[in-house]
């Protein structure tokens, strides 16, 4: 330490004056500097021309002092290992705030790139060292600023590259935007379960939706369950009956049928079906030779005309032509 101020002093005697950052020093004992480093966000993908904002917060305790003369210099081209880095600091502003027992500096340091190559390189904000000054006994130490490293990667690639082999493992891999994808996978999931719950509603037998629970959805439940006999077939000629009269709040014959039509427009569809059904129903209990028109098994038929109904009684209007089997008698 001694040996350094001589030499200091005696170079100021003789007229030569090296720059203070240039001479070695002890470094300053760590409990006398705190330091906080603000670096780029990211250390990988940097081309010729692009800037490296850093910033460092120095606080240095009492009796020590930052000696402002040693700050980096704008303009000096920094070496990494020897060899010029083509990274120049192209500007460097400050800012202090003194305390009872420190002193804080904010050094905003802006570095610029001026080279490039052929393949992604390492390079490095070097290590700036900066003195301290001891206030009482005149004491000159120095701080090393830690270094930045980082990887300049060329402006276009030169023959054949082998992905796994360039992949730096300081970049974060890439991520498609996949928001609007997502989106609509979403719509059609609601569009799928939208048409799903309407099919339900259109084709189930069960009555824990709305209008599922009405007197033909009650009696297709029934019907379906009933034996393919003559005893059932008056069961389910039966149960239609009750059905009718429930739905109309009185009883329905072929009389007044234009009246229940009229109540309930809802079912004008199915017309020529009820008075299908009627003539089915004098047939089962009171005229058993009597002629109708129903073609295929009553059984079967009663449990479309059933299905039709129901329909009718939901607001869907039924289809009649792939599912009534009629012929004149």
């Amino acid at each position: 330490m001694r040996a350094s101020f001589l030499l200091i002093t005696l170079t100021s005697i003789l007229g030569i004056q090296p720059a203070i950052a240039d001479v070695i020093l002890p470094d300053i004992n760590a409990k006398y500097v705190t330091i906080i480093e603000e670096n780029p966000t990211r250390d990988a993908g940097f081309v010729v021309g692009d800037v490296l904002d850093r910033t460092i917060t120095l606080t240095v305790k009492k009796p020590y002092e930052l000696v402002k003369e040693s700050l980096p210099i704008e303009g000096y081209e920094h070496r990494y290992k020897g060899q010029i880095s083509g990274i120049e600091l192209v500007k460097i502003s400050t800012e202090e705030t003194k305390h009872s027992d420190s002193v804080t500096h904010v050094l905003h340091l802006r570095y610029q790139i001026f080279t490039t190559g052929k393949l992604a390189k390492p390079a490095a904000l070097r290590a700036e060292i900066v003195k301290m000054r001891n206030t009482t006994n005149k004491d000159v130490r120095q701080y090393r600023i830690p270094s930045y490293s980082f990887r300049i990667s060329p402006l276009s690639v030169f023959g054949s590259v082998k992905l796994k082999e360039e992949m730096s493992p300081f970049i974060a891999p890439l991520l498609l935007d996949s928001s609007r994808e997502k989106l609509t996978i979403k719509v059609l999931i609601g569009v799928l379960a939208a048409s799903l719950l309407g099919l339900l509603y259109m084709l189930g037998m069960h009555a824990w939706l709305p209008r599922m629970g009405a007197p033909f959805a009650k009696a297709y439940r029934d019907i379906r369950k009933m034996p393919d006999t003559a005893e059932g077939l008056q069961q389910a000629v039966a149960r239609l009956h009750e059905s009718l009269n429930k739905t109309a709040g009185n009883s329905v014959f072929s009389s007044n049928l234009a009246d229940f039509l009229q109540k309930k427009p809802a079912f004008s569809p199915v017309k020529q079906e009820i008075e299908q059904f009627f003539g089915l129903s004098r047939q089962v209990f009171f005229e058993p030779n009597a002629v109708t028109n129903v073609s295929a098994s009553p059984k079967t038929w009663l449990q479309k005309f059933c299905r039709h109904l129901r329909d009718c009684e939901r607001g869907l209007l039924p289809e009649l032509k792939s599912t009534t089997n009629t012929k004149a008698s």
